[in-house]
C-alpha cells in the first residue's frame, strides 16, 4: 500500500481546497487554450475498438470526457485521481453527461494503480505527472497496467526555448498568476504551480526517466511556443 509523503499529503490537501473553483480558474488562467491542448493529446491515443483508456490525475474529469468524445462508443474510460473532492465533482458532471455509461472514476494515487497488469490500451495524464510523490514509481505503475504495445500520453507544462517567450511566460506564471489565483481561490496553490513547473525536468531528462521505467519509442511534441509538451511512449 503506497503512503503519500508529507509533501504529497500537502499537495492533495491543496487540490481538495481548490476543487470547487478548479474549472473556473483553469479556463481563466489558460485563456481557454487548455482545451485545445487536451484535444491534441487525445488524438495520440491508441486503442482497440473495445479497448480501455485510463486517465490519471483526471481532476474534475475534463480529459476523460475528451477521450470519450474522441474514441469509438465501444471504448470505456476510467478516470483516476488521488483527490476525493475532485472525483466527486467529476462524478457530478458525469451524471449529466451522455458518456455516463462509458466513464467510471476511482480514487487512487498513480503510484498504486488498483488494476492488474495489462489492463489498458492507453494511459493519459494531463498536468499531473509533476505532482507525483514518486515519479519513478508512478511511471513504473503505468507501464505495468498497460497492455503490450500500449501507449502513455503525458501532457505537461514546460519551459519555452525562446528567451522572449520565456520571459513573458515566467512573468505571467510567477507574478500575475498567483495574484489572480489568490483573488478567486488559494494564492499558495497558484504559487505552487509555477514552482512545480520550474522544478520539472527538461524534455531530454524526462524522456530518460520514461525510458528508465521501460518505455520505448519515446517522442515529444511542443505546443503554444513550448509552453506545454506532450510526451508519448510505448510499452
Amino acid at each position: 500500500m503506497f503512503r503519500l509523503s508529507r509533501k504529497g499529503e500537502r499537495i492533495r490537501e491543496m487540490f481538495s481546497s481548490i476543487a470547487s473553483r478548479y474549472d473556473l480558474l483553469n479556463g481563466l488562467l489558460s485563456f481557454g487554450i487548455a482545451a485545445r491542448w487536451r484535444r491534441y493529446a487525445v488524438r495520440l491515443i491508441s486503442s482497440s475498438e473495445d479497448g480501455r483508456i485510463l486517465d490519471i490525475a483526471t481532476g474534475t474529469g475534463d480529459m476523460s470526457f475528451e477521450i470519450a468524445a474522441t474514441t469509438p462508443p465501444t471504448v470505456t474510460v476510467v478516470g483516476m485521481d488521488f483527490c476525493e473532492e475532485m472525483i466527486e465533482l467529476a462524478a457530478a458532471k458525469l451524471g449529466k453527461s451522455i458518456y455516463r455509461e462509458r466513464i467510471t472514476y476511482v480514487i487512487a494515487p498513480c503510484e498504486a494503480i488498483p488494476f492488474p497488469e495489462g489492463s489498458f490500451d492507453s494511459v493519459t495524464i494531463a498536468f499531473g505527472i509533476r505532482n507525483l510523490d514518486d515519479r519513478d514509481q508512478g511511471l513504473q505503475e503505468i507501464y505495468r497496467i498497460l497492455k503490450s504495445g500500449g501507449r502513455i500520453i503525458i501532457l505537461e507544462f514546460s519551459t519555452p526555448d525562446s528567451k522572449f517567450i520565456r520571459t513573458i511566460y515566467h512573468w505571467y506564471f510567477c507574478r500575475l498568476l498567483p495574484v489572480i489565483g489568490g483573488l478567486i481561490s488559494r494564492s499558495d496553490a497558484y504559487k505552487y504551480l509555477p514552482e512545480s513547473v520550474l522544478e520539472f525536468p527538461t524534455q531530454k531528462k524526462f524522456k530518460e526517466i520514461m525510458a528508465r521505467a521501460g518505455f520505448d519509442n519515446i517522442v515529444h511534441y511542443t505546443r503554444t511556443f513550448g509552453i506545454v509538451t506532450i510526451y508519448v511512449g510505448v510499452k
